[in-house]
């Protein structure tokens, strides 16, 4: 049987300078419409606190605030910080400049740690390094050499994570995509577009749209482009857009989850249906020269 999935907290460190960035507020920076930040923070949705380390702003969703002492000390003291806020056994740490991180990876991140005995898993990025910001630990360990360090150095103010992360048991898994951050503009620019290729806009879209509506559903698109398919060739090209705008509404009134938005598509898509099927003749027409009223076979 698969596992069930860890209960676990979310620590996103958030406050850093972005230097190559000029400076740019980038947790705020947006791709595909949605600020860097909030795409974070919907790939671990799930996490039973989330705290990110940096100044208050707004977000998608609810999180727990937190900062580092002093203000821009490093990753470690913001992670120290962040920490202090969780009791979960397990956390996933994150930067807030990951423009494809998604929920698939923090489930595989989290279940590869239940299921071995190692401190940490990281995700390895396209040349293979470490990216210890992208990554399940055992919270216990954190908890453990963050100590040690604070013992061994009197602070934990512009120590690197390496010293951190080097004294841990981690297991690695090859994340070229999910690892993906944005540290220069041309990281920027290179998430934009990657975002608008074929195979990626109408997720993208539909996820913006869904967060900037505060609607939290599970749409199946296809059975939505198949309905406004059909309503646009059986009946007009206006009817697609009005057509699922007005199954929408009705799911809303049905109650809003997924059951109600697809008996909402069944019962237009079989409209169209219908709709099309009465250009379809039930009688072979008459000759253009018979009579009213009478048939080719009796001339």
């Amino acid at each position: 049987m698969p596992l069930e999935p860890a209960a676990y907290d979310a620590l996103v460190l958030a406050g850093g300078g972005a230097r190559r960035l000029g400076g740019a507020d980038k947790p705020g920076v947006r791709v595909g419409g949605r600020a860097l930040l909030d795409r974070v923070l919907a790939a671990c949705a799930d996490a039973r606190t989330t705290v990110v380390v940096a100044d208050p702003r707004p977000t998608a969703r609810p999180v727990l605030w937190a900062r580092e002492e002093p203000t821009g000390g490093g990753p470690l003291a913001a992670l120290d910080a962040g920490i202090r806020l969780s009791t979960a056994a397990y956390v996933v740490l994150l930067s807030a400049d990951l423009p494809f991180l998604d929920d698939r990876t923090v489930d595989e991140l989290l279940t590869t740690l239940r299921t071995s005995p190692a401190d940490g898993v990281v995700l390895t990025d396209a040349d293979g390094r470490d990216q210890p910001l992208v990554a399940a630990y055992r919270t216990a360990a954190l908890r453990r050499e963050l100590a040690a360090l604070g013992e061994r150095h009197g602070r934990l103010a512009g120590l690197p994570l390496r010293r951190l992360t080097g004294s841990l048991d981690l297991t690695r898994i090859f994340g070229p995509v999910a690892s993906f951050d944005c540290d220069t503009w041309d990281d920027i620019a290179a998430a934009r577009a990657r975002i608008r290729e074929h195979g990626h806009v109408l997720d993208e879209w539909i996820t913006a749209v869904k967060d900037e509506l505060g609607i939290d559903l599970d749409v199946d698109t296809g059975v939505l482009l198949d309905l406004a398919r059909d309503a646009a060739h059986g009946v007009a090209r206006p009817a697609a857009p009005l057509t699922t705008f007005l199954v929408g509404y009705a799911a809303a009134r049905a109650g809003g989850d997924r059951e109600a938005v697809a008996e909402a598509v069944r019962k237009a898509a079989a409209l169209a249906t219908r709709w099309a099927d009465e250009d379809t003749p039930d009688v072979t027409p008459a000759a253009p020269d018979a009579a009213p009223g009478t048939s080719p076979d009796a001339r």
